[in-house]
């Protein structure tokens, strides 16, 4: 009996945990101009580090996190073409800091829903350099 409540307790937890995840994400904003010239700026002085060779501290792996989820957020809310660069920056650093998955899921983004920018050719790029196997959503397979 107590094993079948404390089930039960877990469950609810989950759930409401979940609950209040998909409330908060529709309760989000759409980012405003502002956060998304930082975003650009945080993810272009990564980058520079990347490229520096420089180590990532705390606080730059901790932008890292939010820039990622903030963008993931807002494009639950609407898809913004000024996402295409933001995501393709932290798509190279994620490639650069040996993060496959993460770095697989940008470009995946960017060649699902910003097809028509400068970005796309560039993320199925970096994706056939990674070995991705990229199927043409173009193309029906009967």
């Amino acid at each position: 009996m107590l094993k079948r409540f404390l089930i039960l307790c877990l469950s609810l937890c989950v759930f409401a945990g979940i609950s209040n995840d998909a409330f908060a994400a529709k309760k989000q904003k759409k980012m405003t101009a502002e956060q998304i010239m930082q975003a650009r700026e945080e993810t272009e002085y990564l980058r520079k580090k990347i490229y520096a060779h420089g180590l990532f501290s705390p606080q730059d792996n901790e932008k890292l996190i939010n820039i990622k989820m903030q963008l993931d957020n807002s494009m639950l809310i609407s898809i913004d073409p000024q996402f295409a660069p933001i995501y393709y920056q932290l798509g190279i650093i994620y490639k650069a800091r040996e993060l496959k998955d993460d770095a697989i899921d940008c470009f995946q983004i960017i060649l699902e829903n910003f097809p028509d920018t400068a970005f796309a050719p560039k993320a199925k790029r970096e994706l056939q350099k990674m070995g991705v196997n990229i199927k043409d959503p173009a193309v029906s397979v009967e």
